[in-house]
């Protein structure tokens, strides 16, 4: 991965290892909202997954670069809403040009269901984190973010 100035002079990226993670994690559940979209409409959920997904998937992809995530692959708020928020527009763009639905119930849908998505398992990472440097007796703040 590129390794990039930061206000502070850093030029430190994460780990090559939980950046692939986190690209991973992020586009299965990306995948597992188109999937559970078409099954909630009684589709056939393997035929037309590919054609549900892809436009949020190409938003993923289009979040992470804009926001050069992996400099910071699990910070919610640094990574995590900014991935969220292109994801949702870039996809909810693409399914109109393509003459997808984007009725305003399900833009509202998609929103809150990608934002705990894709947010919710970094708050959660980042809570364990917490969690354990509390429980080690050092401070989160103190590590390094990956």
């Amino acid at each position: 991965m590129p390794r990039e100035s930061t206000a502070t002079g850093s030029t430190r990226s994460a780990p090559i290892p939980i950046v692939s993670v986190a690209i991973v994690v992020d586009a299965l559940l990306v995948v597992a909202f188109a999937a559970t979209g078409r099954a909630s409409h009684d589709s056939d959920v393997l035929s037309g997954l590919a054609g549900t997904a892809w436009p949020f998937l190409t938003g993923l992809a289009v979040g992470w670069l804009m926001t050069r995530a992996w400099r910071a692959p699990l910070a919610p708020v640094r990574s995590g809403i900014p991935i969220w928020l292109w994801t949702l527009v870039i996809g909810m763009l693409l399914r109109a040009a393509s003459g997808q639905g984007t009725a305003l119930p399900f833009v509202l849908v998609a929103a809150g269901v990608l934002f705990a998505l894709l947010v919710g398992w970094r708050a959660i990472v980042a809570l364990v984190r917490t969690l354990r440097g509390r429980r080690a007796g050092t401070s989160p703040r103190a590590r390094p973010q990956p």
